[in-house]
């Protein structure tokens, strides 16, 4: 039989309790149109976690097959629309719609074309007064710190029809970062830039992201790109899409490389190499 509590046992304090992941996705199934004979079944008994990292956060990058569900995690993530089956949780809670605390970054540009840049980026400042009771001033003293943080300072007065395809990715990031999410959501946001400007844009998220210490989920088509971007790197199946591997090892750290450079050292090459050989097994 077990010992009974001591006097000296009851005075002792609590271990204190673990954080909650910050992500946690158990069993997870989307399907769209269930019940009709258009139905599909995007992803379906995905399970994986992602521990609290604070004051650092975690990048996990996410590629896979066409049609695999990819977009659909982070939209289920994102709180667009709930899991057919499963939990979705953030921070040990279920989610139930998007909320400030995820941010989230799309492949096409998203700025309010009516809007200047300066504009664009106060707009969830002044739409989250509660969270940010800041006076006009202030708010736009905020937005112009991360409008010169992503590069375009100078920029500020400018409507996304004056601004190139990179320049308009910035003011995303920086309308996003401007809230402080605890969780960055990018659904191949480099794609439809050029060589150099994507190299740059690589750059300025690994940089923003340690600044912030959030955890980001970044899907991206380019293996090399995911081995820059990632901490670790999940590989989903083919549709309906399942977590087929989760790549830890073999990811060089990248904070405060350039990418170009960071690509021709030894440790990168072993990563791209590793998740190229994960891959392959996936579409075969």
């Amino acid at each position: 039989m077990a010992d009974a509590p001591t006097a000296f046992d009851a005075a002792m304090p609590a271990a204190p309790k673990s954080p909650p992941p910050v992500v946690e996705f158990r069993n997870v199934t989307r399907v769209f149109n269930a019940g009709t004979r258009r139905a599909c079944i995007a992803v379906e008994g995905v399970s994986f976690t992602v521990e609290d990292l604070p004051g650092r956060g975690e990048a996990i990058a996410i590629i896979g097959p066409s049609g695999c569900g990819k977009s659909t995690v982070l939209r289920m993530l994102a709180g667009f629309y709930p899991p057919t089956a499963g939990q979705v949780l953030v921070r040990g809670l279920p989610v139930e719609g998007p909320g400030r605390d995820r941010g989230m970054i799309f492949q096409k540009y998203s700025s309010f074309p009516h809007l200047t840049v300066l504009q664009n980026v106060c707009f969830g400042l002044s739409l989250n007064r509660r969270d940010f009771p800041l006076s006009r001033r202030e708010r736009e003293g905020l937005a112009r710190e991360w409008i010169a943080k992503v590069g375009l300072a100078g920029s500020e007065e400018k409507y996304p029809h004056q601004l190139s395809g990179g320049m308009q990715q910035r003011v995303a990031i920086a309308r996003t970062l401007v809230l402080k999410p605890r969780i960055m959501l990018l659904d191949e946001p480099f794609s439809a830039l050029d060589e150099p400007t994507r190299y740059e844009m690589q750059k300025l998220v690994v940089e923003l992201w340690h600044e912030v210490g959030a955890t980001v989920f970044v899907i991206s088509h380019s293996i090399s790109e995911a081995v820059y971007l990632g901490d670790r790197v999940y590989i989903f199946s083919r549709g309906p899409g399942r977590l087929a591997y989760e790549i830890t090892d073999n990811i060089p750290p990248t904070r405060g490389s350039d990418p170009l450079r960071v690509q021709e050292s030894p440790e990168f090459k072993r990563g791209v190499h590793a998740v190229t050989e994960a891959f392959r097994e996936v579409i075969r």
